[in-house]
């Protein structure tokens, strides 16, 4: 009982610790590591904002984060039952609830990119402990049903996999087929023998994992990335302009504050301020040229679904 204290205690230290760590990160990584700039963004940023801008950048790590978790906590969980010590992840399993297993899942499928959620369907059969014997009994019927099951799937991305191989892209080939397959033998319980180096192995993994994505997210910016078109009254009538490319910080009745792209902040006038244009990020431009009926497929369900409301503008030609 005490083991299973622990292991919830720090299950949830590390799900609501996590975050708030990132958020700090993030604003020093922003400042560029100088003090007074974070201190400057620590002023102007409220806990509302920077919560907002962590969910909405990094709720795919989290996702990701649990999903990971909780589908090889449970394969280690279905495959050392009744052991006298058990592995971290698959004590985590045990105490956490299963809506939040299914809200974790959820999370994941309406934030991860399209071209990725096939990976979920494994993770899912794995963190349920889904096994095909569930399906049907008798073993004919049973292959009938994921035969049907993987051509009504196959027949919906027949567009998709023909423009893929027509551009050769195999990775995106590999990921939208062999995920389902993968599926029917992710279930536990595994041989006792491979338990303990697999469970130290894919705990170390799933860390490793962590801090190879965090990167980026630390590194993303907190505040929209703007030009700013600034020029004297006298410049201004002459055609004399600057474009001054970073992020607002704030804006009162004197100055408008921009921490510029490549460095220091920079303080504008307010009657200095011609134009303004928003610019996406080198992050958020397009890799790939595939599409799953309209949605490309490195939109996540809310971001095509986004795109639906408020088709994306052309970029601006100052962004470039």
């Amino acid at each position: 009982m005490e083991r299973r204290a622990r292991a919830s205690q720090s299950f949830w230290t590390a799900v609501v610790g996590v975050p708030a760590i990132f958020s700090v990160l993030r604003l020093g990584v922003e400042a560029g590591g100088e003090l007074q700039t974070t201190l400057l963004l620590v002023a102007n940023v409220g806990p509302i904002n920077l919560l907002a801008g962590f969910l909405t950048t990094a709720a795919r790590l989290l996702a990701t984060a649990l999903v990971a978790v909780f589908a090889l906590g449970a394969v280690l969980a279905a495959s050392t039952e009744g052991a006298a010590r058990r592995p971290l992840f698959a004590r985590w399993v045990e105490v956490t609830p299963t809506w939040f297993v299914a809200a974790s899942f959820l999370m994941a499928l309406v934030t991860w990119p399209l071209l990725y959620l096939p990976l979920l369907v494994p993770a899912a059969f794995a963190a349920f402990q889904v096994r095909p014997e569930r399906l049907h009994e008798q073993p004919v019927a049973r292959v009938l049903v994921i035969a049907a099951v993987f051509g009504g799937y196959l027949f919906l991305l027949v567009p998709t996999l023909r423009d893929a191989w027509r551009l050769e892209e195999w990775l995106a080939i590999v990921l939208l087929v062999v995920p389902p397959l993968l599926a029917l033998f992710i279930a536990g319980p595994l041989p006792g023998v491979v338990i303990r180096p697999l469970a130290s192995l894919t705990q170390l993994a799933v860390l490793a994992m962590l801090v190879w994505v965090a990167l980026p997210v630390i590194s993303t910016p907190v505040l929209p990335l703007t030009v700013t078109t600034v020029g004297d009254s006298a410049g201004a009538s002459a055609g004399v302009s600057e474009d001054i490319r970073g992020h607002v910080v704030t804006t009162d009745d004197v100055n408008m504050v921009i921490l510029q792209e490549r460095g220091g902040v920079r303080y504008v006038p307010v009657g200095q301020v011609r134009a303004q244009v928003l610019c996406p990020s080198e992050e958020e431009l397009p890799r790939h040229r595939l599409r799953i009926h309209d949605f490309h497929v490195e939109d996540s369900l809310l971001e095509g679904l986004g795109r639906r409301v408020r088709p994306v503008h052309r970029v601006d030609a100052a962004c470039r």
